[in-house]
């Protein structure tokens, strides 16, 4: 178990650590890599996924309702822990309920359920990301116009999949591998921007961070084992919306923080120590789903 556990978690955070490394080094500005990541890498990885002919989104939307409850009823457990350290709910809670479903979510489900859990994982992706962009922008901005969510490239791909698999749209094999060789860049350039993102974290209220690197696992956990038996899913995909909750915040809530002014210094440290902590929950949470 020790040996399949390391064989998951190493390649992950080895790429990271690279990406740290990296940073710390030559300190190389990210900004156009991950946009093209996040306009085109990370949209053709949703679309070749949803699009795949093995696809059924009819056998996932019960995944897709369960990452839903997670993300919302982590935020509805993280409301009361935020009153009680004294912190702005609006610094807190988002990074309790959004996690690093994309960086280190889409790696870990592969490695640790093989190639076929790709589209799940991609489910369990767009669940938390289109909560993000909607929900998690208001939370922050209630002036905020979510008319345009659409044009968000990875939603955009999302409805482009799903249409294709729905409708059951004839797709040339070339052009569905060219669009998945694309998608395959998109993950190890999450990880190793994930590391040098990381270098920009600063250690801000410690006691807050550690609060939430015990609270966003936490949360995610209980409410994932309070619905899983409600959703009759499989084995596999009660695993990985365990593991999902088990994921620590994402880094996509420092760059929201900036973006509206929220307190992004304690948000990037809240996300900073998440993930160092998940160094010691992820691995803690494999060997429980994969015994």
């Amino acid at each position: 178990m020790f040996e399949r556990i390391a064989g998951i978690v190493f390649p992950i955070y080895c790429v990271v650590a690279v990406g740290y490394a990296y940073g710390r080094w030559k300190k190389p500005d990210m900004a156009f890599a991950n946009q093209l990541n996040m306009d085109v890498f990370v949209p053709a990885l949703v679309f070749a996924a949803l699009a795949a002919k093995s696809f059924d989104l009819a056998d996932n939307l019960p995944l897709l309702l369960g990452a839903t409850v997670v993300v919302l009823g982590s935020g509805l457990l993280a409301w009361p822990v935020a009153r009680l350290m004294g912190a702005p709910v609006n610094t807190f809670v988002p990074p309790m309920m959004f996690n690093n479903s994309g960086n280190m979510g889409l790696p870990l489900m592969t490695l640790a359920f093989g190639e076929a859990a790709l589209p799940a994982a991609v489910v369990l992706f767009l669940a938390e990301n289109l909560l993000h962009y909607s929900l998690g922008t208001w939370m922050l901005d209630h002036r905020a116009r979510l008319s345009n969510l659409w044009r968000v490239p990875v939603i955009a791909a999302a409805i482009a999949g799903l249409a294709v698999s729905l409708f059951k749209l004839p797709l040339w094999q070339p052009l569905w591998l060219g669009v998945k060789m694309l998608g395959d860049v998109s993950i190890p350039l999450l990880l190793f921007s994930l590391g040098v993102r990381l270098t920009d974290a600063r250690l801000g209220d410690w006691k807050l961070s550690v609060v939430g690197a015990l609270t966003a696992p936490a949360t995610g956990i209980l409410v994932a084992l309070a619905v899983t038996p409600l959703l009759a899913l499989s084995p596999r995909d009660a695993a990985m919306l365990l593991l999902f909750g088990a994921l620590p915040p994402a880094v996509l809530n420092y760059v929201f923080a900036e973006k509206y002014r929220q307190e992004p210094e304690r948000v990037a440290s809240i996300v900073m120590v998440g993930n160092t902590a998940s160094l010691l929950v992820i691995p803690l949470t494999l060997a429980w789903v994969l015994k």
